[in-house]
C-alpha cells in the first residue's frame, strides 16, 4: 500500500522448517525496509544479514529475561509486550504498569509499549513508564487502510474491555482472543480435557482460521488476537486522523494536566 515501506514484522515460528526464512529475509532486504520487528523465536541467526544492510531489529518481548536476552545477541530495541494485549501475552502475566518500569531498570537498549496502546493517554504513560514509543495492533486494525473485513473492524468497535478471553493456557501457548462461539467451544473442551488437552483437539477452531476471519469477515470461524484495549476502541478513522489525534492528545496531556503538577 506504498512504495516507501519502512518496517515489517517477521515472526519466527519453532513450528516452520528454517529454510522458509531466507527468502523472506532476502525480500525485507531487497525492499528497502528499514525496520524489522521479529517475534515468536530467537532471531540470531539472522541479525548479521540484517545488520549488514542497515535494518534495525526491533524483537517482541513478554518478560524483561527476554527482552535482556534479546540485548545481548546484539536486537536494537524491543517491544515490551505486556500481559494486556492481544496474541500471545506468554506466561508470566505481568501487566504494562509492572513490566515497563522493570525494563527502563534493566535494559541499556531503547524499547517501546505494547499491549493495551490505544491514545494519547497510552503513549504519555508509556514514556512516562520508561517507553521511547509506544506499539500498537489492535488499535491499527480498526482503521480504515487495514486490509480485514468490515466485520472484523467493527467487531473491535462493539467490543468491551471484558470481552477478550485467554486460549491455550494448558498448552502453554498462551493467547488472547476476541469472544466468540469457537472460542467458547474451545474454552469448553480446555475445561473437560483438562491436562489431557492436545492441540489436536482445538485444531478446528484455531488452524487456518485467519483467513475466513479477516478476508471473509465470518466472526465465529475460529479463535482471533484482541487485545483488551478494544475497549478504548470506539471508531475507525484513517491512520492519519489516528496518529493525528494521538500526538494532538499527548500535547495536550503533556502541556496542560501534567503542566499543573510541574507548576506545583
Amino acid at each position: 500500500m506504498t512504495d516507501k515501506p519502512f518496517g515489517v514484522n517477521l515472526t519466527f515460528l519453532p513450528t516452520v522448517s528454517s529454510p522458509d526464512y531466507p527468502g523472506y529475509i532476502r525480500a525485507i532486504l531487497d525492499g528497502g525496509i528499514k525496520a524489522v520487528e521479529t517475534a515468536g523465536n530467537n532471531p540470531q541467526k539472522w541479525l548479521p544479514a540484517l545488520h549488514e544492510a542497515g535494518v534495525k531489529v526491533i524483537h517482541k518481548c513478554t518478560s524483561v529475561r527476554h527482552a535482556l536476552k534479546a540485548e545481548s545477541i546484539g536486537c536494537d530495541a524491543v517491544s515490551v509486550d505486556g500481559f494486556e494485549c492481544g496474541g500471545h501475552p506468554g506466561e508470566d502475566d505481568v501487566p504494562n504498569f509492572i513490566l515497563l518500569p522493570r525494563a527502563a531498570e534493566e535494559l541499556k537498549i531503547p524499547f517501546v509499549a505494547s499491549g493495551g496502546m490505544a491514545d494519547g493517554r497510552s503513549l504519555v504513560a508509556a514514556l512516562a513508564l520508561g517507553a521511547e514509543g509506544m506499539n500498537m495492533g489492535t488499535r491499527f486494525i480498526a482503521t480504515r487502510e487495514a486490509p480485514v473485513h468490515e466485520n472484523v473492524k467493527q467487531a473491535i468497535v462493539a467490543a468491551s474491555e471484558l470481552d477478550t478471553r485467554l486460549v491455550m493456557r494448558p498448552l502453554r501457548n498462551t493467547e488472547r482472543v476476541l469472544k466468540n462461539a469457537a472460542v467458547e467451544r474451545l474454552i469448553e473442551k480446555e475445561r473437560a480435557l483438562g491436562a489431557a488437552l492436545k492441540f489436536d483437539d482445538i485444531i478446528e477452531e484455531v488452524a487456518g482460521v485467519y483467513p475466513k476471519i479477516m478476508r471473509e469477515g465470518a466472526m465465529d470461524a475460529g479463535a482471533w488476537s484482541c487485545g483488551m484495549v478494544a475497549g478504548l476502541i470506539n471508531d475507525v478513522p484513517t491512520v492519519k486522523q489516528l496518529i493525528d489525534r494521538i500526538m494532538r492528545e499527548a500535547e495536550e496531556i503533556i502541556g496542560q494536566r501534567l503542566a499543573r503538577f510541574a507548576a506545583r
